[in-house]
C-alpha cells in the first residue's frame, strides 16, 4: 500500500497550480501521462472551466484522470467512452454528496467566506480522496492531513 497522495494536490495547490492542475497532477504519472503534459492539459480548467465559476477546476482534473484510467485509446473505434462516462459520473456523485453542488460559484460563495460551501483546497482535498477511493481501490493508505 502506498502512501495517500492528497496532501500531494493539496501542495501542488499551494505552490501555484489550478485546482484542477493540483489534483491531476498528483495521479497522472499512475495513469500514463507525465506532470507537465498534466499540468498543460489541465490548465484551462481552474476557476470553474477557464476562470468562469461554473464546474469546480478540482472536479474537472478528477474526471480527467477517470479518463486516463478507463479509456481504451482506441482512436479508430473507441469502445470505452460511455463506460468512462458512467465512472466520472459515480466520482461526480461522490463529489456532490459532500458539498451539494459541483459549481464553483456556488461552492466558492460571493467573497470566498462568508456563504462558502467549500475552499478550493477543501475541494482538492475531497476530489483526491475520491479519486483514491474510486479508481485505485485499497492502494493508498488513508489521508490524515488537513481537511480545509
Amino acid at each position: 500500500m502506498q502512501k495517500s497522495r492528497v496532501s500531494v494536490a493539496y501542495e501542488n495547490h499551494k505552490k501555484g497550480y489550478n485546482c484542477a492542475q493540483a489534483v491531476a497532477c498528483a495521479y497522472s504519472e499512475l495513469l500514463g501521462m507525465d506532470e507537465k503534459t498534466a499540468f498543460r492539459a489541465a490548465e484551462g480548467f481552474g476557476l470553474g472551466i477557464v476562470g468562469t465559476n461554473q464546474t469546480c477546476g478540482a472536479v474537472c482534473g478528477m474526471i480527467m484522470l477517470a479518463g486516463l484510467k478507463n479509456s481504451d485509446g482506441n482512436l479508430s473505434k473507441p469502445q470505452t467512452k460511455l463506460d468512462t462516462f458512467a465512472l466520472g459520473r459515480s466520482m461526480e456523485e461522490k463529489f456532490t454528496e459532500k458539498n451539494t453542488t459541483v459549481m464553483c460559484n456556488k461552492l466558492r460563495g460571493t467573497d470566498g467566506i462568508t456563504d462558502r460551501i467549500r475552499s478550493c483546497r477543501g475541494c482538492i482535498i475531497d476530489c483526491a480522496q475520491i479519486t483514491e477511493d474510486i479508481l485505485f481501490p485499497s492502494e493508498f493508505e488513508p489521508y490524515s492531513g488537513p481537511m480545509d
